[in-house]
C-alpha cells in the first residue's frame, strides 16, 4: 500500500472521528481523534517527527494558551460573577435584558474567545432566568448567536480567527476595523429575530424582580482587569511595535500569573490543554497530508478576490462548518488561502466560517458548550428548535457579512 493511501485512510477517520463526536449521543472524543490520527501519520511513516512537529503552528497555540491563562485568572478572581450582577442590576424587563445579553456576550466574546465565554455565561443566564421565573431558552439562544457573531470582531474572538490572524499577518486593529460592521449589526439583528420567534415571552412589558446572589470583589481582580486591558491595548499597538500578538499574550499570561491574587497552580490548572493538544494534531494532521502532495489539487483553486471568491467562501463554509465544525474547517483551509494571499479573503473567511456556526447546533463549539450546559439543568433545545431560527439568524448575517465585503 503506497504511503499516499496510508495518509488519506489515516486523513478520512481522522475527520470521520471529528464528526461523529459532535453527535448527539456518540461517545467519540475530538480531540482523541485528531490526535490519534497524528500519531498514525507519524507511526505509518506518512511525515516524520522532526517535520511533525515543525508542523505546528506555536504562534497559534502561544496566542491561545495567553489568552486562556488570561481568562482562567479572570473567571477564578470572579470578573462573570461582576457582569452576572450588572446584568441583574439593570436589566428591569425581558428586552432589556435580552439586549443586556447579547451586548455582554458578544463583547467578552470578541476578547476572551467566547467558548470560554459561553462556558461561564450559560449558567449564569440560567440562574438570573430562574430567579426571574423566565424561560431561559430564548436567552440562550441569544447567548449562542451573539457568541459566535461577537466573536467575529476580532483576532481573539476565536480559535479559528486567531488562525486566520496569525496566518495572513492581519494587524489587529484592521482586523477589527473590517469585521466590526459585521458583528455590530449582526447584534442587533440577533435581538429583532429571538424577539420575534419568542414574541410571547416578550410580549410581557412587566418589570423583572430577583436578588443577585452573584459575589464578587473588585479589589480582589483589579490587578488582573488592568493587565488585560493592556493586553487588549497592546493588541491594538502591536504592529506599530514590531511585537507579535502572540507574544502579547504571552506576556499578559506571565504578569497575570506573577502579579495576580491567584495562585498560579490554580490558573494553570484551569487552562484548556485539551484544546491545545487538539489544535496541535490538526496541524500534523492536515500538514501530513500537504508534504506528501494530498492537497496539490485543492492548492491550484484560484479564488476570485472579487464577488465570486466572497460567494464562494461564504457557501463552502455555511456546508462545511454543519460537517466538520469551524476550527477543522480553517485547518484545512489554511494553505489554499496561504496560496491565494489575499487579506480581503482572509478576513471574509473568518467572518463566513464563524457567522455559519450559527445555522445548527453542530455548527460550533460554543453551540454544544450551552446545549449540554442547559441539558444539565433539565432545559432542552432540540436540533430542529435551534435550526428553525438559527439558519434565520445565519442566513440574515451573511446577507451583512456579503455586503460589507462587497463594499470592500
Amino acid at each position: 500500500m503506497s504511503i499516499e493511501i496510508i495518509a488519506l485512510i489515516i486523513f478520512i477517520l481522522t475527520y470521520l472521528g471529528i464528526i461523529f463526536t459532535r453527535l448527539p449521543n456518540v461517545n467519540i472524543d475530538r480531540p482523541s481523534a485528531a490526535f490519534t490520527g497524528a500519531v498514525a501519520m507519524i507511526l505509518f511513516g506518512v511525515i516524520s517527527f522532526e517535520d511533525a512537529v515543525n508542523a505546528i503552528d506555536f504562534n497559534t497555540i502561544a496566542l491561545l494558551l495567553g489568552m486562556m491563562i488570561i481568562v482562567s485568572t479572570l473567571k477564578i478572581e470572579g470578573f462573570f460573577s461582576l457582569l452576572a450582577s450588572k446584568t441583574i442590576y439593570y436589566a428591569h424587563t425581558r428586552t432589556r435584558l435580552l439586549i443586556i445579553i447579547v451586548f455582554i456576550t458578544a463583547i467578552a466574546s470578541a476578547f476572551l474567545v467566547n467558548d470560554a465565554v459561553v462556558l461561564l455565561f450559560t449558567p449564569v443566564i440560567i440562574s438570573i432566568c430562574k430567579k426571574s421565573n423566565l424561560n431561559p431558552v430564548p436567552f440562550l439562544m441569544a447567548e449562542i448567536f451573539s457568541s459566535n457573531t461577537g466573536s467575529v470582531m476580532t483576532i481573539t474572538g476565536n480559535p479559528q480567527n486567531m488562525l486566520i490572524g496569525i496566518s495572513s499577518g492581519i494587524s489587529y486593529i484592521d482586523f477589527m476595523i473590517k469585521l466590526l460592521p459585521v458583528s455590530i449589526i449582526g447584534m442587533v439583528l440577533i435581538i429583532l429575530i429571538v424577539k420575534l420567534f419568542y414574541r410571547k415571552t416578550f410580549a410581557d412589558k412587566s418589570e423583572l424582580k430577583f436578588e443577585s446572589q452573584f459575589t464578587y470583589s473588585f479589589n480582589k481582580m483589579k490587578r488582573s482587569l488592568i493587565i488585560f486591558a493592556l493586553v487588549v491595548i497592546a493588541f491594538f499597538l502591536a504592529k506599530s511595535l514590531d511585537i507579535s500578538i502572540p507574544m502579547v499574550a504571552l506576556v499578559g499570561g506571565a504578569l497575570i500569573l506573577l502579579i495576580g491574587k491567584i495562585q498560579p497552580s490554580k490558573v494553570i490548572k484551569d487552562v484548556d490543554w485539551v484544546l491545545l493538544l487538539f489544535f496541535a494534531s490538526l496541524f500534523i494532521v492536515v500538514g501530513s497530508i500537504k508534504q506528501i502532495g494530498l492537497l496539490d489539487s485543492f492548492l491550484e483553486i484560484q479564488l476570485s478576490e472579487g464577488p465570486q471568491g466572497i460567494l464562494y467562501l461564504h457557501g463552502l463554509s455555511l456546508f462545511m462548518t454543519q460537517i466538520v465544525s469551524n476550527v477543522p474547517y480553517i485547518v484545512l483551509m489554511n494553505p489554499i488561502m496561504e496560496v491565494a494571499n489575499n487579506h480581503n479573503l482572509w478576513l471574509c473567511l473568518a467572518s463566513a466560517s464563524t457567522l455559519a456556526g450559527n445555522a445548527t447546533i453542530l455548527g460550533a463549539m460554543a453551540n454544544l458548550i450551552v446545549i449540554e450546559g442547559a441539558e444539565k439543568e433539565n432545559i432542552k433545545i432540540s436540533f430542529w428548535d435551534f435550526f428553525k431560527i438559527g439558519i434565520i439568524v445565519t442566513l440574515a448575517t451573511y446577507l451583512i457579512s456579503i455586503i460589507v465585503f462587497f463594499i470592500y
